[in-house]
């Protein structure tokens, strides 16, 4: 994927909605440390051991850098997403559906992957979908969590097609 430029389609509505999305989980993980205990944290650095006290050491060590990368993911996911999520304020202008190009190099595009990956993690955590066969297809509640599947799956089969 060395060079490859990716081109994500999206209309200016899911662009504006995607960008207040990833700035609500940037938000969650800057109040990590004082989240201690809430479980889409928990699912963000999971334990690496099964043992406690190997699990406390691990998570000392790695935690605030994994929590830091999720934070610079979140913040190029939302520089991407800037000129697209530009939106009118007129709920019936038809420029809420235009389609725009979001150009995305590779870093862009790993920051990308991992950031709605992350989110559906703390969707999941917070809808309690244990499973991917987990939850009502129809139930409104699971909407956002399947439309990041189905934005994530694309970007995924872009990248594998370039590979």
């Amino acid at each position: 994927m060395t060079g490859q430029i990716i081109v994500l389609e999206l209309t200016r509505l899911e662009a504006a909605h995607l960008s207040g999305l990833v700035g609500q989980f940037a938000e969650l993980v800057d109040g990590a440390e004082t989240s201690q205990g809430d479980p889409a944290i928990g699912r963000l650095a999971p334990d690496a051991y099964a043992d406690a006290e190997a699990a406390r050491e691990f998570r000392d060590l790695t935690e605030a850098d994994l929590l830091d990368r999720r934070r610079d993911d979140a913040a190029t996911v939302i520089a991407t997403l800037a000129e697209a999520s530009d939106i009118p304020d007129d709920p019936d202008d038809p420029a809420l559906l235009e389609v725009v190009a979001v150009q995305l190099d590779q870093e862009a595009t790993a920051a990308w992957l991992r950031t709605l990956a992350a989110i559906r993690l703390v969707l999941a955590t917070r809808l309690g979908i244990t499973d991917t066969d987990d939850h009502d297809a129809d139930d409104p509640r699971f909407g956002i969590y399947d439309w990041l599947g189905y934005r994530l799956d694309g970007l995924v089969k872009v990248v594998d097609g370039i590979r």
